[in-house]
């Protein structure tokens, strides 16, 4: 019963964040935020009204108001001033998301890929144009190994705060589908381009503010997130706060995993506020098989239920003292 009173006030928060000191990043793997139109030469069809799922258009229009009201509900003293978000299939569903949505008073606007995902899935940043103003972006692909299928692109953000130059990536590295062992120089893969970019970054600016956001499919003492750590890079969410009942961001067989991360460079670890993982009781539900409780997720396997994501969401706020 809040949700109307909470996007009256969001109305008037936008312009709040330029005199707020803090920087705020959010993070979010969506749980594939399809629309409902066939996308030709993509795998989407389990996303369409007619598909075994029955995608349609309310279905659509109620995971967009879940996803900007998750998104609402991070908000702090001002919006989120960046939103790394993965699972978004296109242009069409984050302007919607964006322009359409609950989100849409907010004042957000996004940049995102356009990858060789087979599903067609991206990541996508959105940012508040009151707090941070691009000045340069791109996707950076990764160049599949032998048995690796395409993956999504990398996205960089160059832009500027109130205090300085950031620069921004968005990721979301490849599943474990066939196993951890057997998916995992997938992940490595995409973590060598990704350090790869981060390194010629460090040769022009060695204090360089450095961001990096998204879903890693990989927990915080993994090899590929220590590798970035070696890279210049602190894990500002390895030991994020949450609730009792909550220790990551997604849940799997009963066992939380924490393998969505926020990092950041050194030149900015200093200024961290506060790292914590999100979870309202509105985005959690009941785990009725291995007990306690998991994110509210929008299917369990075919099976539609009116969730949000089977991922929580992650807030860093850093200080702008």
């Amino acid at each position: 019963m809040w949700i109307i009173p909470l996007l009256v006030f969001f109305t008037f928060l936008a312009p709040l964040s330029v005199s707020a000191q803090s920087l705020t990043i959010v993070e979010l793997n969506c749980e594939n935020l399809f629309d409902y139109h066939d996308a030709e030469g993509k795998q989407d069809e389990d996303y369409l009204p007619e598909a075994t799922r029955h995608w349609t258009k309310e279905r659509y229009w109620r995971k967009q108001n879940h996803i900007a009201q998750t998104l609402l509900s991070c908000a702090d003293n001002g919006i989120p001033d960046l939103i790394a978000l993965c699972e978004v299939e296109n242009d069409s569903a984050i302007n919607d998301l964006c322009h359409r949505s609950l989100l849409r008073h907010a004042g957000y606007e996004y940049l995102m890929t356009n990858s060789p995902d087979m599903r067609g899935i991206d990541v996508a940043l959105l940012y508040s144009p009151f707090t941070f103003a691009p000045i340069h972006h791109q996707s950076i692909r990764v160049e599949p190994i032998e048995g690796m299928r395409p993956t999504r692109d990398i996205l960089y953000v160059c832009g500027l705060t109130r205090e300085d130059t950031l620069h921004v990536f968005a990721i979301h590295f490849p599943s474990r589908f066939g196993g951890e062992r057997y998916s995992q120089p997938f992940r490595q893969t995409a973590a060598n381009r990704l350090c790869q970019q981060i390194d010629s970054i460090y040769t022009t600016s060695p204090d360089a503010k450095i961001l990096v956001a998204g879903d890693f499919n990989d927990g915080p003492e993994s090899e590929v997130l220590q590798q970035l750590c070696q890279h210049g890079l602190v894990d500002f969410t390895a030991s994020a706060s949450a609730p009792q009942d909550v220790h990551g961001t997604y849940r799997y067989r009963g066992q939380w995993e924490l393998i969505d991360h926020i990092l950041g460079s050194k030149s900015i670890s200093m200024k961290l506020e506060s790292a914590v993982i999100h979870a309202p009781h509105f985005l959690l539900e009941e785990e009725k098989r291995y007990g306690g409780k998991k994110p509210f997720r929008t299917y369990n396997g075919m099976r539609y239920q009116p969730g949000y994501s089977d991922h929580l969401p992650l807030i860093v706020r850093l200080s702008g003292k």
